[in-house]
């Protein structure tokens, strides 16, 4: 068993090593610099080897603490509820939701499809040592975080020691007690960086109750606590006998670890399934025209054809934020008591509504729709990469992009003067104004945001796989920066003025540098 994992430990780094260098040569500049022989350059092999492992040591702790810093222990603040019983709480919820989301015996990843399907390793034993490494890690990486700031809040040191137990534990009874019981009885295997339809009902329901219920000032407390960790525990060790003895991990992961998984494989034959699925929402309706000419009219038939891909998640979208909105003026209406809280929520917590309105941006989406089934083929004529007509359609897309961003936006807008009016309104008439504003200029900052990146990082190579790491540390750095400011309380006219004013600066800052450089690299990646 050692090793088989220190074979696969070697494997990965390796795999790891050969994308750090990869990485490298992708960052503008340094690019021009590095040779093509880099890969089997000594010293670098080497630097990339302290990389690598300064990755895993970081890994092990970082997100670790940014979970129990930022997605518990900022969210503590927020509530009205006992400290304790809400960290409680928050962490048992995300819990469940992530035992569910990531188990990592059945996450199908690079590192096991190189180890299993292409080395033909023994899937068994690459199965249990690798998944008792990753539970020895998550344990070792939580153990500091929820001592050190458990403690901070009061909470009892032997609960502290036993949270980052809990975790483990519930991924090990979702693969023990359903999983493989589940593939022994049917011999379907479910890939879980696919959830199903009730699983995302599921997911969404332990995040309402998660995240909802403390605004009720129901929380989950101590002693509920300590007896739901002891039947983990029980259950656990049940699980845990299953899974050690379980004998067909090969037939398992030679179902997960296939060509549409393009998590486990980014290849053309990955994408060929997404372009499929793409291809049978595209409207070929020979009879759609546009009135338009130029650049208007070739993208109006684009928007045209696709319609169903821009528009269907966006009218899903703003259909939850209405029935939303309706539901919290019904309870204002049934408890009047909840008004002030409810007041607060516009006041104070703007700055979660960047995240919010960072996550209902189709940016992606519709960049990758633009790639896939229009930018992939016409960006092998050279005509199609003359300035005029990358800048040209640049604009028109741009415009859509808005647009269509703009309905969700316009309904949490409108649905937040509105909640503000209904429970009580403001001394300040300017409020009502900040706000409508600050959210449009949230949502207009982020569909530059996705375009601009688009065209400056163009990220895509023929295959439509993502080939340029500065566009993926972008796209993470906008994420930390919209998640970072879910645990901020700002008055709703300072952020609002400055969040209306950034947008608008790195719009125009932005988009000049968009026209200036968007013809050079605007392209298709090797």
């Amino acid at each position: 068993m050692l090793k088989t994992f220190i074979t696969s430990f070697k494997l990965k780094n390796t795999y790891r090593v050969n994308s750090i260098i990869y990485s490298l040569k992708s960052l503008p500049l340094i690019n021009k610099i590095l040779p093509n022989s880099l890969y089997k350059n000594k010293f670098l092999k080497i630097f990339g080897n302290i990389i690598s492992i300064l990755f895993e040591i970081i890994g092990t702790f970082l997100w670790k603490g940014l979970y129990v810093w930022l997605a518990l222990g900022s969210m503590t603040f927020a509530y009205k509820t006992n400290q304790v019983d809400t960290f409680l709480h928050l962490f048992v919820f995300s819990t469940l939701i992530g035992g569910i989301l990531n188990t990592y015996l059945l996450n199908p990843t690079k590192d096991k499809y190189y180890a299993i399907v292409l080395m033909n390793m023994d899937a068994n034993t690459y199965a249990i040592t690798n998944y008792f490494y990753s539970i020895l890690k998550l344990i070792i990486g939580l153990m500091p975080f929820t001592i050190i700031f458990g403690l901070k809040l009061n909470v009892p040191l032997l609960i502290c020691i036993s949270m980052p137990l809990f975790v483990p534990m519930i991924k090990i009874i979702v693969i023990g007690i359903f999983s493989i019981p589940d593939f022994k009885k049917k011999r379907v295997v479910k890939n879980e960086n696919l959830p199903t339809k009730k699983v995302w009902i599921l997911l969404a329901s332990l995040l309402m109750l998660g995240f909802g219920l403390p605004y009720l000032n129901i929380v989950i407390n101590q002693i509920i606590y300590i007896v739901m960790f002891l039947i983990s525990v029980i259950f656990g060790i049940v699980a845990l006998r299953e899974i050690i003895s379980f004998k067909e991990y090969k037939k398992i992961y030679k179902v997960l670890l296939t060509n549409e998984n393009v998590y486990a494989v980014q290849n053309a034959n990955s994408t060929k399934i997404i372009k499929e699925n793409i291809a049978k929402k595209i409207e070929y309706n020979g009879d759609i025209t546009s009135n338009k000419t130029g650049f208007a009219y070739f993208h109006e038939l684009f928007v045209k054809r696709h319609s169903q891909i821009l528009t269907k998640a966006i009218k899903k979208q703003t259909i939850i934020i209405i029935g939303v909105f309706l539901m919290l003026f019904m309870i204002i209406i049934v408890n009047p008591n909840l008004k002030q809280i409810l007041n607060n929520l516009p006041l104070v917590y703007l700055p979660y509504f960047v995240f919010v309105m960072y996550t209902l941006n189709r940016g992606t989406t519709i960049t990758q729709a633009m790639f896939m089934n229009c930018d992939h083929s016409m960006l092998t004529y050279r005509i199609y990469r003359t300035p005029n007509v990358i800048l040209g359609l640049f604009k028109e897309r741009l415009k859509t992009l808005i647009l269509l961003n703009l309905i969700p936006a316009l309904a949490i807008a409108i649905g937040f003067i509105i909640l503000l009016y209904l429970t009580g309104g403001t001394n300040n008439y300017l409020n009502y104004l900040i706000i409508f504003i600050s959210i449009i200029a949230m949502s207009i900052f982020f569909s530059i945001h996705y375009l601009v990146m688009y065209y400056l990082l163009q990220p895509y190579n023929i295959n439509t796989e993502i080939k340029n790491s500065t566009y993926t540390v972008v796209q993470a750095l906008t994420y930390f920066v919209a998640y970072y400011l879910i645990g901020e309380k700002i008055p709703t006219l300072y952020f609002g003025i400055l969040m209306s004013a950034f947008c608008i600066i790195y719009s125009l800052i932005s988009l000049f540098i968009a026209y200036k450089y968007a013809p050079k690299t605007f392209k298709i990646r090797q």
